[in-house]
């Protein structure tokens, strides 16, 4: 069927990012140059507030900005390599179907149950977007739950929003410990990884407790009115049969005790050994590749499941260099500082905690241009970090405001690659999700702008 999704793609993200990275460009032509003077302060980089000073201009030629995108990619290596090697992980963990297996026992356990399978479920793809940062995994179970919902005499929405709303909605939203967006944020802010744990655990309490009562109120609206019932592609005659009996696999639950063990460790790790970056893909590639030992797999299967994972994450990691090439532009030509002052001379007259939900809207909307947690944090935080120096703001707060923005949006903006795909298997059209959707979102974003504004008056930290 025709699904006017497809009429909400827009640019691709690179080719928007291109023109961007021109602009930046040409702005370095037309914007006064500037500079603030940074000192150390706790081995991490600080603006001092009252050292701007307008410099000499310093236009970025053709040439040196197509020498930036290089550039660009050598700042973001660091990143970048993470989200290859993390991404190849989880390439041999799916391997395993270890996962997978995970959702079909639960749905065979307790599928004649739903007022405790849809709860089990979505926190179960909660969990995955927030400890993991799960996303276009969505695509997979998606074709898994929406059959079982129908079966339940449900609809396919239903089936749809317990998979997507759970892995983006709360999961990635609240990012407990995501890599891709509230990681690399930290690493860029120059936080210590993961910390500020406790406020994004009780985010994902709140927003699982909001995205259940959501879907409930769906489920019962359609039992109270059939007609108000979302099929998608779906009908009684395609409905793919569900193993009901299904029982897993002794070496898929090895598998999974095996990943829980490494994320403990690695937890531990970040919280008692200030493990950094490259532990944390240490200890996500030693638990992918025990999984598929327990599993196994051969050598030749692991190394597939390493590439395709790594390859799906191509798009995202050169992201994070077309975002570095932006900033590695803008620092060339002095204005990143000349913006920085701009900002803050608008942003200074107001309370700091309205300044917070000030960035938070700021980074609802630029996830609609650059939809990608790991590229929005790249682009954003350089430049937000020192922002909320000046405004005496705490970069925790800053992070918070960060993946709340990005979370958010996700779940309705038209730019998002994952959403368009999810609804293209679902065959739901785009404005009809968007008419479903648009409670949620304002609750949510509501829920946000207190959240930061929370964040900002208890001066969350470390700093």
């Amino acid at each position: 069927m025709k699904n006017d999704a497809n009429d909400f793609k827009g640019l691709n993200a690179f080719a928007l990012m291109f023109f961007i990275i021109i602009l930046a460009g040409l702005m370095t032509y037309f914007i006064p140059a500037g500079s603030y003077e940074r000192v150390e302060v706790d081995n991490r980089s600080i603006v001092n507030p009252e050292s701007f000073s307008y410099t000499e201009s310093e236009p970025v030629g053709p040439l040196e900005l197509f020498n930036s995108f290089h550039m660009g990619m050598v700042e973001g290596a660091n990143i970048i390599l993470f989200v290859f090697l993390f991404g190849g992980a989880l390439g041999i963990m799916e391997k395993t179907g270890a996962i997978e297996a995970l959702v079909k026992m639960t749905t065979a356990k307790f599928h004649s149950k739903e007022k405790v399978l849809i709860p089990i479920l979505i926190l179960l793809f909660s969990l995955l977007g927030s400890l993991i940062g799960s996303a276009e995994d969505a695509l997979i179970y998606i074709a898994i739950i929406m059959p079982l919902t129908i079966a339940l005499r449900l609809d396919a929405l239903t089936g749809f929003a317990i998979v997507f709303l759970g892995i983006l909605g709360t999961g990635f939203t609240s990012g407990i410990t995501n890599p891709f967006s509230v990681g690399v944020a930290q690493i860029i802010a120059e936080l210590p990884m993961y910390s500020g744990i406790a406020i994004r655990i009780a985010i994902f309490i709140l927003f699982y407790t909001v995205t259940v009562i959501f879907i409930f109120r769906h489920v019962n609206s359609i039992k109270k009115n059939p007609a108000l019932a979302v099929y998608g592609k779906y009908s009684s005659a395609d409905i793919p049969k569900i193993d009901y009996n299904y029982k897993m696999k002794k070496n898929n639950a090895l598998s999974l005790i095996i990943f829980a063990l490494g994320f403990g460790l690695l937890i531990y790790g970040v919280i008692a050994l200030e493990w950094y970056i490259g532990e944390i893909a240490g200890v996500f590639l030693m638990s992918a590749v025990l999984m598929g030992i327990i599993s196994r797999l051969s050598p030749n299967s692991m190394a597939d499941g390493f590439i395709k994972g790594s390859k799906d994450m191509v798009s995202g990691a050169l992201i994070i260099g077309f975002a570095q090439t932006i900033l590695v532009i803008l620092e060339s030509g002095h204005l990143l500082d000349t913006i920085l002052h701009f900002s803050a001379n608008i942003l200074d007259t107001l309370p700091t905690t309205i300044a917070a939900a000030g960035m938070f809207i700021t980074q609802l909307f630029i996830n609609l241009v650059v939809p990608s947690g790991s590229g929005q944090a790249a682009l954003t935080m350089p430049v937000m970090s020192p922002l909320a120096d000046l405004l005496g703001i705490t970069r925790q707060t800053a992070i918070v405001a960060f993946q709340l923005g990005d979370g958010i949006s996700n779940t309705i903006i038209p730019t998002s690659g994952v959403l368009l795909a999810s609804l293209s298997i679902a065959g739901i059209p785009y404005m009809k999700w968007v008419k479903w959707i648009l409670p949620y979102f304002i609750i949510q974003t509501i829920l946000g702008i207190i959240i930061v504004m929370i964040a900002q008056t208890f001066q969350l930290g470390p700093f």
